[in-house]
């Protein structure tokens, strides 16, 4: 897996932690096709995480790491402690990448902030386009009161 750098002044976001794989066929001789399950923290939001799972080819291809995986990528973010900002950032900035063949095809995780609800939108895809459109998917972490400290305002650190 390989992170990728976000936007200007922005770090990207460390490896994602695996947090399981189950096969979904079974391969003779050679690695089973999965499904694998990450999460990762926002490097630019303490106190958000997100998850995403993506299908892993098995085969001789996906072994010898040659196989061009499916875009199918479902995402899930959540606030998980107390929000803050670690800076400014822009809509669609890019929070995570990786590559997902040897040459032509990467997802990436981007994030954006809808102001008027203090709501931070992130979004998966994959960059090669599949049947003229993107798979896509999206994932909305409503900021809010974490004990008794006050939410941050998203719309405070947008880079405009």
């Amino acid at each position: 897996m390989v992170a990728g750098a976000g936007a200007a002044g922005a770090r990207a976001a460390d490896e994602p932690e695996l947090i399981f794989k189950r096969s979904t066929v079974w391969k003779f001789l050679t690695p089973d096709h999965k499904l694998a399950t990450y999460a990762i923290d926002d490097p630019i939001v303490e106190g958000v995480s997100c998850h995403f799972t993506v299908p892993e080819k098995g085969g001789i291809s996906g072994w010898l790491g040659v196989a061009e995986e499916v875009s199918d990528i479902s995402l899930a973010c959540r606030q998980v402690g107390p929000v803050s900002f670690k800076g400014k950032f822009e809509q669609g900035d890019e929070m995570f990448r990786q590559r997902r063949s040897l040459f032509f095809k990467k997802m990436r995780i981007v994030r954006g902030c809808d102001a008027k609800r203090n709501v931070l939108v992130y979004v998966v895809y994959s960059d090669k386009l599949v049947e003229g459109s993107p798979k896509n998917s999206t994932s909305t972490v409503p900021i809010m009161p974490w004990g008794d400290q006050m939410p941050a305002k998203c719309g405070d650190y947008l880079d405009k």
